[in-house]
């Protein structure tokens, strides 16, 4: 009779106990030749079954890793090299970076955005007359008022045609430029004509509202080069006025050649635009581009108060389309430049932020090394533009200090429509160009006091919305 029944504790041979292979120290055996062979994968390996499945995919059969390396299979000899390096598991490679854009292509726009500014130059003859309430030449009221309606007009329409060429392509685009930019120029062309003025500067005025709506049309499908080439008669002209004044019949030539290239460039894309394959985008409301629209408004008044502000504190001398509004144009193309490294900076700095207040802070601190940038370049052409350009106010501490001020606010609301926040910046900006014009036509002492103060609550406001908004990780999807 057999004695007392006993457990025997199985083979350690037979099954192989991957946690407990003792880590070898460092030698030149075999092993650790592979070892250092197999470092990064090892290394970054989170179980011996990664490693085994390397060295199965290596072709090592179980003969080989017995005559080699005295172990019986690829699973144990992956227990050992599990054991012998350390883990180190490597950094994911960085995300590419969406919102990088070519230099190249923001001098660009800003040449774009810029060189219609001569227009006015090369048009003054057709401005001249009488005066007006103010000391402002007449048909000043119509081209103001043409001015507005089509800032705002073309401000909504790109909006909603930058939504379908995301979602339905060039196409979907195309069409909604197609009925959206005639539109637009009827509107302004009526708000010209509503004001009696001279015949010269309301044809001014319909040319003005004619020209946004096709520079609208190139922009949006991104033909910046082509418009480019278009405002190349009037450039010259421009450049010609500040040496010598033109003949009247030349001037008023370049105009029309000018605004007739810009025309017939924005129809001819706009129809190879809509023939081109497409998806039919989703129905947008009627109100949804409404407060990018009222944000175009509201920064039309606060720039328009700032060059017509000069012309009623100087008098009749002052060219109401002087260094300020020339300083301003020629600074969108870094203000949108600025706007993508804001982005970018924003992107790097929600990867960083490990805690709740991380991320408002480092906005914070994005936001205020991307608008000092802007206003340093913006001070710059400012200081450039009253050098250059003739009939300008002398430039003092508080005329520039507000003009900076505008620019805050402007650089500001775009940042904020950037990321889809529209209400606040339109409100905002609506609210100050209201205080501006009210202070204008009150005729307060001292109008560029108003325009400074106005301008820096509304872009300490737009500034404090921003870190609010974009302090928040769902802003940045």
């Amino acid at each position: 009779m057999s004695g007392p029944l006993r457990l025997v504790p199985p083979d350690p041979e037979a099954v192989p106990d991957l946690t407990a292979v003792p880590r070898p120290r460092p030698g030149n055996g075999p092993i650790d030749e592979l070892a250092r062979e197999l470092h990064d994968v090892c290394a970054a390996a989170v179980h011996p079954d990664e490693i085994a499945a390397v060295l199965e995919a290596d072709g090592l059969t179980s003969e080989q890793i017995a005559g080699r390396y005295g172990r019986r299979d690829a699973f144990e000899l992956a227990a050992d090299l599990f054991a012998r390096v350390s883990r180190a598991y490597p950094e994911p490679p960085p995300a590419p970076d969406p919102w990088q854009v070519k230099p190249a292509l923001v001098l660009l726009r800003s040449l774009v955005f810029t060189l219609p500014g001569f227009g006015y130059a090369l048009g003054a003859p057709l401005l001249t007359g009488g005066r007006g309430a103010g000391g402002l030449p007449d048909g000043t009221a119509g081209l103001v008022a043409a001015a507005l309606t089509a800032w705002a007009w073309n401000q909504a329409l790109a909006h909603r045609a930058y939504l379908r060429l995301a979602a339905g392509g060039r196409a979907a685009a195309g069409r909604c430029l197609r009925t959206g930019a005639p539109l637009g120029a009827l509107l302004a062309t009526a708000a010209a004509l509503a004001f009696h003025g001279p015949a010269g500067a309301a044809s001014f005025a319909v040319g003005q509202a004619l020209y946004l709506s096709a520079a609208t049309v190139l922009l949006v499908l991104g033909r910046e080069r082509l418009l480019l080439y278009t405002l190349l008669p009037v450039a010259a002209g421009g450049a010609a006025v500040l040496v010598a004044e033109p003949p009247r019949a030349l001037a008023v030539g370049l105009l029309i050649a000018t605004l007739a290239g810009v025309i017939g460039t924005a129809a001819y894309q706009n129809v190879l635009a809509v023939r081109e394959e497409g998806t039919p985008p989703p129905a947008l409301t009627p109100l949804a581009s409404a407060p990018y629209g009222l944000f175009g408004l509201g920064c039309g008044v606060l720039t328009g108060v700032a060059a017509l502000g000069d012309v009623l504190r100087h008098g009749s001398h002052a060219d109401p389309a002087g260094p300020a509004v020339i300083a301003l144009t020629l600074s969108m193309g870094a203000a949108e430049w600025l706007l993508y490294r804001f982005r970018s900076r924003a992107l790097k700095v929600l990867a960083r932020a490990t805690t709740l207040r991380g991320l408002p802070a480092g906005v914070a601190r994005v936001l205020g090394l991307c608008l000092a940038a802007y206003l340093t370049a913006l001070a710059a052409l400012v200081l450039a533009a009253d050098a250059v350009w003739p009939g300008g106010p002398p430039p003092t501490p508080l005329r520039t200090a507000a003009l900076l001020a505008l620019g805050a606010v402007l650089w500001t609301g775009l940042l904020l429509q950037a990321y889809g926040i529209a209400w606040a910046p339109a409100l905002l900006c609506l609210a100050a160009g209201a205080a501006e014009a009210a202070a204008l036509a009150a005729r307060l002492p001292s109008p560029a006091a108003v325009q400074l103060t106005v301008c820096a609550c509304t872009s300490a406001a737009l500034a404090a919305t921003a870190i609010g908004r974009l302090g928040r990780i769902t802003a940045h999807r």
